[in-house]
């Protein structure tokens, strides 16, 4: 876990987005089958075949695919070895994120400015390299074992990272509309939001852009409370949620039960045509939270007129919110893994830069009825 010293330089404690991030570069999950994941998710999701690395490559104790969507690239890796990290990591927490990879000017810029203001090391600037250049590539921990990777690859034109090769395969169904990651959800122990907020605030130099409460996120059973971290350009949101005190277990003290501690919640990704990619997905097997039909019946009393036609919304269950700047809908998936745990958000935005909390309540008593079903409430 990383640990924020007391003495973090004064003078850059407000000094905004001193360490520039153009991106998420990639999303690396830890899965106890990285050939049937990859395999679920381009059959499933849309994600096309992008690179491999394994015994092909040279590598003798795991194996990695790596899929794509547009801007969108997760990378799927598994043990071939009794006795590894990568197997502890996922006899402790299931199929999980271990590796949120940001793409940098300069990897060993953002690794000694974090590592300056108080970051824990996991990985110290390291070049490597093939025929098609070199990268870059620092990290640090965040909260649980989750780490952040800095990736330089101004000087790279392959496929992926030296050590992958391209992945050729005859069966590429064809994507679904997913665009890139919007944002990226964790849920930490009570008590300790404020703790990674101060983290991504004076290590990264993220700032806080909504906070919600329990008087905002919470049902007549459960409760949550949550905070925005955004970096500068507004590229890497992460979102950091805690219990909140409630009659009946909350979605966040089940998914800590069942993580065995804090991780990634949930992925937002971005479509610029939900009604088309949320069929697409439906028809291929994806399955998703539901609200009641009645969420329809006031929704333009609630949030005012928009482009899209009730009834298909209806039918697939998207929800629509609204602030200031436009609107937004969205929906969640179920949890795509045995543990009920990490699962999928579909957004799309039409000029709104929230995140749906006039939704909150209808998905939470929608989470609530799939707790109960499995008997975690």
């Amino acid at each position: 876990m990383s640990t924020l010293t007391s003495d973090l330089p004064k003078l850059h404690e407000k000094a905004g987005d001193f360490m520039p991030i153009n991106g998420t570069d990639y999303i690396e999950l830890y899965v106890s089958n990285a050939k049937q994941a990859a395999h679920f998710y381009r059959s499933a999701m849309g994600f096309q075949a992008l690179a491999y690395a394994g015994l092909e490559t040279g590598l003798r104790d795991r194996e990695s695919y790596v899929v794509v969507q547009d801007k969108i690239r997760i990378v799927l890796t598994s043990p071939l070895q009794s006795g590894t990290d990568i197997g502890r990591h996922i006899d402790k927490h299931g199929d999980g994120v271990k590796v949120t990879a940001l793409w940098v000017d300069d990897a060993t810029y953002a690794y000694e400015a974090a590592m300056e203001r108080g970051a824990t090391s996991y990985l110290k600037p390291e070049t490597i390299e093939d025929e098609h250049g070199k990268v870059v590539r620092s990290g640090i921990y965040s909260y649980g074992e989750v780490v952040h990777i800095f990736i330089e690859r101004k000087a790279y034109d392959g496929i992926f990272l030296p050590g992958y090769k391209e992945w050729k395969t005859h069966y590429n169904p064809s994507d679904v509309g997913l665009k890139y990651v919007d944002h990226m959800v964790g849920n930490v122990e009570l008590g300790k939001m404020n703790y990674w907020v101060e983290f991504y605030e004076k290590v990264m130099g993220f700032t806080q852009i909504l906070s919600f409460d329990d008087k905002d996120i919470s049902t007549d059973y459960t409760a949550l409370m949550s905070k925005v971290m955004s970096n500068g350009n507004g590229r890497i949101k992460f979102p950091i949620n805690e219990p909140a005190a409630g009659k009946k277990k909350s979605q966040i003290e089940e998914y800590l039960d069942f993580y065995e501690g804090a991780g990634v919640q949930h992925i937002a990704v971005a479509t610029d045509d939900i009604i088309k990619t949320v069929t697409e997905l439906r028809d291929r097997g994806i399955e998703f939270l539901r609200v009641p039909s009645s969420y329809y019946d006031v929704l333009t009393d609630r949030v005012g007129e928009i482009d899209e036609d009730i009834e298909p919304l209806r039918e697939l269950g998207i929800l629509v919110d609204r602030d200031d700047e436009g609107y937004l809908l969205q929906i969640f998936t179920k949890t795509i893994q045995a543990r009920p745990t990490m699962f999928f958000e579909i957004i799309q935005r039409k000029g709104a830069n929230s995140f749906g909390k006039g939704n909150f309540k209808a998905l939470f008593e929608a989470i609530e009825r799939e707790q109960e079903l499995r008997g975690t409430l």
